[in-house]
């Protein structure tokens, strides 16, 4: 388990290497959610590094239904994913809206 906790850790560190290259390439609103994630991810990274686990402390649980564990880190790290995906859904409309209305004209 200590090889893949190292293993895990250093693929972690990848990504965010990757999300740092992509953030410097981006322009527009994507580069606010790809910071958010990244952010996100640096705080679990650091627990990871220094603490050797990322600790999880909002427990919430309404009558019988209870959600996971998380942190705060991880509530950046959905948002920023959220909006990403729903950025490029709209924009995905959006352009075939344009196309559908270059096409009627």
């Amino acid at each position: 388990p200590n090889i893949f906790y190292h293993f895990l850790t250093a693929l972690i560190g990848i990504i965010n290497l990757v999300l740092i290259i992509l953030l410097f390439n981006l322009n527009g609103i994507r580069k606010y959610f790809i910071s958010m994630i990244l952010g996100g991810s640096f705080g679990n990274f650091f627990d990871r590094i220094y603490y050797f686990a990322v600790p999880d402390f909002m427990d919430m649980h309404i009558g019988n239904f209870h959600w996971f564990i998380f942190n705060i880190a991880d509530i950046f790290i959905t948002i920023g994913i959220i909006c990403l995906i729903l950025v490029e859904i709209f924009n995905k409309n959006i352009n075939m809206n344009k196309e559908n209305d270059a096409k009627d004209s």
